[in-house]
Order: C-alpha cells, then sequence, then structure tokens
C-alpha cells in the first residue's frame, strides 16, 4: 500500500516537472553567490539517490561547475539525514522558501531531485538547476544553456527536454527489462537509505523492485505475450496489461537508434555540439549513467556504441576531457541522425499526449498522470515509430511541450530555416498536435 511516508522515500525517483520559458518569470537572477559559496567551501547538498536520472544529471553539472556536494541520505549519518529529510518536507509543505524556481501552484509537488545550500538555498527539478547554475554564476565562462545562439540554444533545449521524457521510458525499460535478471538496484537503494531508515531499509530493498516493475506500463514498457520472463518471481515479471499493445520491440528498437546517433558524434568530439558541456550532455548523461550498475543493460550500450559508453564513464568519473571554457559550439550536419530521432520519436508523442489532454479535458476530466493511469482514466491510443501504444494523458508533458512550441516560433525565420535543414521533412514543430489525430479511450 502506498502512504505518504512510502512516497517521500520514493519520491526521488520521479519524472521532474519543471519547465524552462514556461512561464513568464524571469531566470534567477540578482547577486553573483558562486564567489561567495567557492570562497566558503560548504558543500551542497544533493538529496536523493544514484538510481535516478535526474540526480546523476544534477551530479554532473554541479561536478562540471565546481560545485563541492555531497549526496544525503548515502553519504550522512541519522540526525543530518533526518534534518534535510525534515526540511525537504517543509519546503514541500511551503513552510519554507524555495529558492528556485518559482513554485507552480498547479504543479505535481513534491519533485526531485533537491539540492540545498549551505546558505539556505532550496531547489528542485534537474533543468531549473541548470538555469539556476548559468544565472548565479557558477557557469558563467561556459554556460550549460548558450544564448548567444538561438538556434543552438533551441537545438540544446530539444535534445535536454526530448532525453527527459523519451530517455527516461528507455532507461527505466534497460534496468527493469534488459536487465531484469541481474540488477541490484533494490540492495542500492536499501544502502544508500540506510542512513535515513536504518532496520528498515532491507524492507524498502525489497519492495521497490517490485513497486517499479507495477509502474512498467505507465512508463511505457508493456510486455508481449509468451513466457520470456517465466523463470523471475512473479513481482518481478515485466508486466502486461489489458488491452495495452506491446511496446518491447518499440522501446529497444528506439534505444538502438539514440545510441546509434550519438555514437559519431560522441566519438568525433568532446560533447554533443562541440568543445563544452551544456544541459544536453547532462541529460544524456543522465539517462544512460542510470544503467552504468545494471549488467545486461550496460554491455548493450558498450556492444552497440563504444564510443558513447566510454564518454559516460569519463563524465561518470568526473572528467570532462576535451572541454574548452572558449570552446566552439555549433550545429551541423552530424546532428541529424539526433535530431531525427526526436523528430521520430519525441515530437510525435508530446503532440498526441497534447491532443489526448485537451480532448479528455474538453470532456470533464481533471485527474491526469499516474493518478489517472492507476484508475484507468484519461486513457489514450497512439503510434510511435509504426508502433501501436496506449498511454494516459500527462499534464506535466502539455507544459514541455507547449514551452518548446513558443521557444519555436519565437524563433527568427532563418533560425527555423537551419534547424529545418537538420530535421525530417515531415516534422511539423509548429503543431500543437498530432496531424493524424489522437484517439482517446472513454473511462
Amino acid at each position: 500500500m502506498r502512504t505518504a511516508a512510502s512516497d517521500a522515500r520514493l519520491g526521488f525517483l520521479s519524472k521532474r516537472r519543471f519547465v524552462i520559458g514556461a512561464s513568464d518569470t524571469p531566470f534567477p537572477g540578482g547577486a553573483d553567490l558562486s564567489a561567495v559559496s567557492k570562497a566558503s567551501g560548504a558543500p551542497w547538498i544533493l538529496w536523493g539517490s544514484t538510481l535516478s536520472p535526474f540526480a546523476l544529471k544534477v551530479e554532473a553539472m554541479l561536478r562540471f561547475a565546481g560545485v563541492p556536494l555531497r549526496w544525503l541520505p548515502a553519504q550522512g549519518r541519522f540526525a543530518e539525514a533526518l534534518r534535510f529529510e525534515r526540511r525537504r518536507r517543509a519546503l514541500i509543505r511551503g513552510r519554507i522558501a524555495l529558492s528556485w524556481p518559482e513554485r507552480d501552484p498547479q504543479g505535481e509537488f513534491p519533485l526531485v531531485p533537491f539540492l540545498f545550500g549551505p546558505r539556505g538555498e532550496n531547489l528542485y527539478d534537474s533543468s531549473a538547476i541548470g538555469v539556476w547554475l548559468d544565472a548565479q554564476g557558477w557557469t558563467r565562462e561556459a554556460p550549460l544553456l548558450p544564448r548567444a545562439d538561438a538556434t543552438l540554444h533551441f537545438a540544446v533545449r530539444l535534445v535536454d527536454e526530448a532525453l527527459d521524457e523519451v530517455g527516461l521510458y528507455l532507461a527505466h525499460h534497460n534496468r527493469w527489462v534488459v536487465s531484469a535478471r541481474d540488477n541490484d538496484a533494490g540492495a542500492r537503494l536499501a544502502r544508500e537509505m540506510r542512513p535515513l531508515l536504518g532496520p528498515l531499509a532491507p524492507l524498502l530493498g525489497r519492495s521497490f523492485p517490485a513497486r517499479q516493475v507495477r509502474r512498467l506500463p505507465y512508463l511505457f514498457s508493456v510486455a508481449p505475450g509468451g513466457a520470456q520472463f517465466a523463470d523471475l518471481p512473479a513481482r518481478l515479471r515485466p508486466p502486461r496489461r489489458f488491452g495495452f499493445p506491446p511496446t518491447h520491440a518499440l522501446l529497444d528498437g528506439a534505444y538502438a537508434l539514440l545510441v546509434s546517433a550519438l555514437e559519431p558524434l560522441l566519438g568525433a568530439q568532446p560533447f554533443l555540439f562541440g568543445e563544452r558541456f551544456t544541459i544536453a550532455d547532462a541529460s544524456v548523461y543522465g539517462q544512460l549513467a542510470m544503467n552504468r550498475a545494471d549488467p545486461s543493460a550496460d554491455a548493450r550500450l558498450r556492444h552497440l556504441a563504444p564510443a558513447v559508453h566510454g564518454w559516460v564513464e569519463r563524465i561518470a568519473h568526473g572528467e570532462f576531457r576535451g572541454h574548452r571554457r572558449d570552446g566552439r559550439l555549433a550545429l551541423a550536419a552530424a546532428h541529424a541522425p539526433l535530431l531525427a530521432w526526436i523528430a521520430d520519436t519525441f515530437v510525435p508523442l508530446m503532440q498526441q499526449n497534447h491532443d489526448a489532454f485537451e480532448q479528455h479535458r474538453a470532456r470533464g476530466e481533471t485527474r491526469f498522470n499516474e493518478r489517472a493511469f492507476d484508475a484507468g482514466r484519461a486513457l489514450y491510443d497512439g503510434v510511435l515509430c509504426g508502433h501501436p501504444f496506449r498511454s494516459v494523458a500527462k499534464s506535466f508533458q502539455v507544459r514541455v511541450w507547449r514551452a518548446l512550441r513558443r521557444e519555436w516560433d519565437a524563433l527568427a525565420t532563418d533560425a527555423r530555416a537551419q534547424l529545418a535543414t537538420l530535421l525530417p521533412a515531415a516534422v511539423e514543430l509548429d503543431r500543437d498536435g498530432f496531424a493524424a489525430g489522437t484517439e482517446i479511450i472513454a473511462a
């Protein structure tokens, strides 16, 4: 049974919800705090788990920016872990101030990872933390989000959001399906949570894998018929779901296409867009690094894309080899396969989700996301890469897509034309919805 306590313990594995550009709120500015923080040498607290791709993304950005950090609860003792857990709960309940992003009254809070600063700073959401690092001067000489070139800025944003959304499905599929027989995620989570949970940690270590396997259909991974996983305990078998088309082949194919698009890029240059690390690199790293400790999934990446695998390992060890503060960033023909992957996966998924959300809302639906999925509400049927799928309308993906659409519409004509030369002819970034329409499922 899910309780507030269990959700609090597991919440750091949830999807982030902040959307860059989703409101008219200015980016966080004001005094440059980076020099003060660097001078003090006091570590920042990254509250989360190495099992979360978004926490790994934040860790990479903090390391790149030179921000001293400690992981909690894993690297703390009980009293310290409890103190920061109470701080996290107070933040969620609005009892202490949120430094960034601005609190969204319609948002699904709590969200993670959380970042706590030595001067009382309280932040959450991986992409929002990247924006904050830029605004506060930590990355002044090499911003995570390049702003001088509008076309490049949009491309970096597009990669970041695509990996945060579609990449998350691939990472979870790789852990709980591809590495179903050899991942030890439950045991690792128990070790990381032991400072806070003490003797209860092993119970979490046992319950967590079963919970995540049950959630696979919500995370887009639906097993086909047959007995591929009959040797596993029932609680760890990737599930089918009545009325839902199988999606394992879809996800396996999407993953192979993604890493094949990344391989020539990261085999020829230090980072995705050249000689500097950006938030797009952090996002790609987070989703791929989630599976570093999942043996079968890790072996698959090493086999399919050895250059990408080596790049992930370097970032994991804090090595930003080849980075130059004044290094060149560029959008080039070599990025066409990656942009094509985004056009084939992320764009149609966001458009179909947008259609489903609007249709369900017009019929009076008020429940979306995982709560709706669990109740069999706000469902829709779609097609991705030629494969049918069934999913639930997700309000946070609507906000992500609308923000990107506004940025696309705001681009100058020549900037859009430059991007269009690298995108498949059929992609329609100027459409909120899906050209072929979306079929919703009546509750």
